[in-house]
This record gives C-alpha cells, structure tokens and sequence, in this order.
C-alpha cells in the first residue's frame, strides 16, 4: 500500500480495528449469538431475493400487453396452506433457537462467580465479592462463569459488553441478572445502551479479562480489606438487626442462618424463595415480605440504608450458616452497654455523709 499515504493508512487501520461491524467473540456465548443472527440475516436475505425475483417474472409475464384483460384467479387451498405453513415452521425453528439462547444467557450455572454492579447517572460501580470496587472498570478471570447481579441507583440503564455478546436492563429497585464466561484475555468495551440524561454518551468503561493466575494477583492487590459479607456483617449489628433475628427461641424475627434460596411461607399463604431480591425487599417493605408465624414489627430501612450497604447485607445473610457469630455480637453488646451504664452511674465520694 506504498501509494497510500502512511498518515491515511494509520488512520483507516484504526478505525477499521475499533469501528468493526462485529466485536470480537470474546466469551463462550458469543459464538452461538452470532450464528442465530447471521441465520437470521440469512434468512432475511433468501427471502427478499424470493420476493423479488417473483416481482420480477410477474412483472413481464403478466404484464398489460400479454394480458391486456383482467383475468378473474381462484384461490388455491394447497398455495396457501404452503406459503402459511412454511414460514410458520421457519419462525418456530428461529423462536425456538432464540429461546434457548435466552434462557443459556439468563440462567447462570450455580457455581458462578457472583459481581454486583450499580448504574447511576453516569457511571459504572462494580462490587467484587472479595471487597473490590471499580469505577467504570470491571476485572474478570477467563474460564469462570460470572453472573452479573444488576440495579440501578435512579433510572433505566443497560449494561453491554458488545464482545461477550450480552446486555441486560439495570432497573431501579429491581435487581436482574447476566451471565457470560470469558474466553479470551483482553481489553473490551463495556457501554450503557439506554438513554438516560445528558451524559448517557460518558458511561463507558472497559471489561479486563485476564488469566486466572493475573485476576488472583489483581485481587489480592486490590482488596479493601474486608469482604461485601464482612461489611455487612458490621451493618447488621450497628443497624440492630441481631437484637430479633438471632436464632434463638424468643426472637421476634425469623432465623435467617441457612435462608438463602429456601422457600418461605408467608403471612398471606403464599410462598417466596429467599433470592437476593427477596432478601433486599424484606428489608426496604418488610410489610410484603412477613414470614408466617412472626408479626409486623420490623421498621423499613428505605432511605436509611445505601444500595451498596444493601448488598453488604444481602451478602452477608447468604453467608450464615449458624448463628454463632450474631449472639456473640449480640452478648458483646449487651455487656458494652451494661458497662456503659455501671460506669455512668453517680457513685458517692469516700468519706461522705451517709444520709
């Protein structure tokens, strides 16, 4: 290419390299998403070619001057059965192909690893397991299943990865779910495709896959020193919270040890798995969330709780598998306070005057 110019050239390579019709297929669902689209253009394209080759001989064969009179044209039954019954099956096969792709997308194995990420006007903050935090920024290993658990601080966002082939709403009050498994370690864009406000066009940010061994270093080197179950631990005492939910035989609220993902029966007889999205609206409108046997008394934290302090909580409570450590909290406050209230007691000066 020595007679294009070398200034030219760098320019219309960069912009081929990051304006390319299609991302890379950088993760394991990539490569089935692109086969049902390009079946579907596919399809697309043999039908328009259809149509208009019909248009097309019509045209000249029954054209004013070989058939200068209208002829009157019976209906065929077999004609129409066929031109009905034959897309019909086509549109089945594609619905469903696009199903199965759905529900692989939106139903994420039950080892994956598990990131929390919260839209806001116009930015991307992601929450690590581990106690990371990203601005912007997300940090994956390849070969691990992620699930992306998403809510959004105030109105309609949507987080894609373009070369992971996934996008998904993030809603406010409301958490939803993504799953991908990255193949290939680079560097990738991360967008929001919904427009909401002035700096829609700001929120972007870049997804880093790297190697197991990389993402072990990264985290180790980027960890707050306290996980999202940890902080939530220390929420759900400085909240109050252990004084009803602490397993034992007088608590006025239900055991939460072991809760995560059970069916829960309800005051109302109806029943709720005890997903995160339960555990958040059981703790922001406790009032639809009331376990039967247990009576309305928990007060709602909306408003005083954080989105982020949320998800320490819900973390939290998926974590316990007894409650050893929430009457331990329990019993070392009650003597904190005990103490605070010997001490703050007036004890008479020695020598004084007995009355």
């Amino acid at each position: 290419m020595s007679h294009i110019s070398p200034v030219l050239w760098e320019f219309l390579v960069h912009w081929l390299k990051n304006f390319a019709i299609f991302p890379p297929e950088a993760s394991t669902i990539a490569p089935y998403a692109d086969a049902l689209y390009f079946a579907l253009v596919g399809m697309t394209v043999t039908g328009l070619a259809l149509v208009m080759t019909m248009v097309l001989v019509f045209s000249i064969r029954y054209r004013k001057e070989r058939h200068p009179e209208a002829v009157q044209i019976e209906g065929s039954t077999l004609l129409e059965a066929t031109w009905t019954l034959i897309p019909l099956g086509i549109f089945l096969v594609f619905f469903v192909w696009g199903a199965l792709l759905y529900f692989r997308v939106f139903n994420p194995p039950p080892n994956s690893m598990n990131i929390y990420v919260v839209g806001k006007q116009w930015m991307w903050k992601v929450e690590h397991q581990g106690g990371q935090h990203e601005i912007n920024a997300l940090h994956i290993p390849t070969g691990v299943p992620i699930q992306v658990t998403l809510i959004s601080q105030d109105v309609f966002h949507s987080f894609s990865i373009p070369a992971f082939r996934v996008k998904r709403e993030a809603i406010p009050g409301r958490y939803t779910t993504v799953y991908f498994e990255a193949t290939t370690p680079g560097k990738y864009h991360l967008f929001c495709t919904q427009y909401c406000g002035t700096n829609h066009s700001a929120m972007i940010g870049w997804v880093y896959v790297m190697t197991p061994a990389d993402y072990s270093a990264w985290e180790a080197g980027n960890t707050s020193g306290a996980s999202l179950a940890q902080n939530g631990e220390r929420l759900f005492a400085s909240v109050g919270c252990n004084a009803c939910h602490n397993g034992s035989a007088t608590a006025r609220g239900p055991n939460l040890a072991n809760v995560y993902n059970t069916r829960i029966r309800l005051t109302d007889g109806s029943t709720a798995i005890a997903n995160e999205a339960y555990l958040r609206g059981a703790i922001l409108a406790p009032s639809m969330h009331v376990p039967a046997g247990y009576a309305q008394i928990m007060p709602t934290y909306q408003g005083q709780i954080s989105e982020d302090g949320l998800i320490d909580l819900v973390e939290y409570i998926k974590s316990l598998d007894s409650n050893y450590r929430i009457q331990q909290m329990l019993n070392k406050s009650q003597i904190s306070s005990a103490q605070a209230s010997t001490e703050g007691k007036t004890v008479p000066a020695q020598g004084a005057a007995k009355p």
